[in-house]
């Protein structure tokens, strides 16, 4: 369960972040740049706390270690 709420988490957010974009640069920039360049902004800084919060926990004692970390 823990895992489909941080898919979910991590659409949301991304889903946000599309949609930031395509406001700013298709409706918000014919009244003012400024506030579109801002929404870019928030924009831009939304996918590496997806990426976080998406990842977040993944690797927690039922999940197997990747790479060097492999028992062997």
């Amino acid at each position: 369960m823990e895992r489909r709420r941080r898919h979910r988490a991590y659409f949301w957010l991304m889903g946000t972040c599309i949609v930031l974009i395509l406001l700013a640069w298709n409706v918000v920039r014919l009244w003012s740049t400024t506030a579109a360049i801002v929404m870019s902004v928030v924009a831009a800084l939304i996918p590496p706390v997806a990426a976080f919060v998406g990842n977040q926990g993944a690797l927690d004692g039922s999940a197997p270690a990747a790479g060097d970390e492999q028992e062997r």
